[in-house]
């Protein structure tokens, strides 16, 4: 069907509601969303954004902030909330560099119940195979980063990948003397952190690494502990004068920490340390115009960070189609 030159979008949408079959007399009633899939081309990279799910966190385990400050900056913002907590999203991402496929994070796998653990399953309908992936960086040990590594059967997920650990967090979360001394509400993770690995640790693919230990070619990581002892956070070189820093856990509220980067989780290991880191890579992203993916920011978690005086805020990335020499075809 074509129009004339001179047709108006209003003339040509009547045009098409005159001319075209009648409508359905039945609505369809959606009973699932599309799935959790995101595609962002920067520079050379082509990332991957992948939906694990939602968990609720209660307002009240934000520290360091009056209830009174939450609410102000919770105003407007629209963050769905429930009787358990504010909706927060958990995301990892797939950096594919020519042919070689990297995973930052794994989301929970079967740690954290129903409605999580859909990381594996949405790599595969993007079009990737599991055992294509090369490396699997971890930005630390928490259940909703590393349970992943395992699929539904407590199988190995990544069968070629090696996993890229902290020497500083493998220290402690798979030590099984620091459950004793740990606060009795993380004590569950050290078992679940110790069984995702044994399978790659047995067969030598489980790598920890220290400060100055060279990382797959493009990947720096940075410091950027508080809220696990070895927190990293991974910069990663998009050619071209482009960078992305997957960091992990900086953020769990995005609607109080850029605007109060002081307010703390009440999971954070060491606040003062998980403050400032928080300052830190907020400051660099900022400045240096990065890309910024975060586990725990509004799916799918793309953007950039701006100051704002001695703040800062989130803006989301835009939508934008994918070059076609940039399609994801996996290997």
């Amino acid at each position: 069907m074509s129009f004339p030159r001179t047709c108006t979008l209003a003339t040509a949408l009547l045009f098409a509601v005159a001319t075209g079959p009648a409508l359905a007399t039945t609505a369809h009633t959606p009973d699932a969303q599309v799935p959790g899939v995101y595609h962002q081309q920067i520079g050379t990279l082509q990332v991957t954004a992948l939906f694990d799910g939602t968990v609720a966190l209660g307002r009240q385990e934000l520290v360091g902030i009056d209830a009174g400050a939450v609410t102000r900056l919770l105003d407007h913002r629209y963050v769905p909330e429930d009787g358990k907590g504010l909706q927060t999203a958990v995301n990892a991402y797939l950096v594919q560099r020519g042919e070689h496929l990297t995973l930052v994070d794994t989301g929970t796998a079967q740690c954290f119940g129903p409605g999580l653990g859909q990381v594996l399953g949405n790599l595969r309908k993007a079009g990737y195979d599991p055992a294509e992936v090369d490396e699997v960086l971890l930005t630390h040990a928490h259940p909703d980063h590393l349970c992943g590594l395992l699929d539904a059967q407590d199988k190995v997920a990544y069968p070629n990948a090696t996993v890229w650990l902290s020497a500083a967090d493998a220290a402690y979360w798979l030590d099984p003397a620091s459950t004793a001394g740990a606060p009795q509400g993380v004590r569950f993770a050290f078992a679940l952190a110790r069984k995702a690995v044994a399978p790659y640790e047995a067969t030598g693919k489980l790598k920890r690494f220290g400060p100055r230990d060279a990382l797959p070619a493009g990947i720096t990581a940075l410091d950027s502990h508080g809220h696990t002892v070895g927190h990293v956070s991974y910069r990663i070189d998009g050619g071209a004068g482009q960078q992305l820093l997957v960091w992990g856990d900086i953020v769990h509220f995005h609607a109080v920490q850029f605007a109060q980067p002081q307010a703390s989780y009440e999971a954070d290991s060491d606040r003062t340390a998980a403050i400032a880191s928080r300052r830190r890579m907020m400051a660099q992203a900022a400045d240096g115009g990065w890309w910024v993916a975060g586990a725990h920011l509004p799916f799918p978690g793309l953007g950039h960070v701006r100051r704002e005086g001695e703040a800062f805020a989130w803006v989301p990335g835009e939508f934008a189609p994918l070059p076609a020499t940039a399609q994801p075809t996996g290997r």
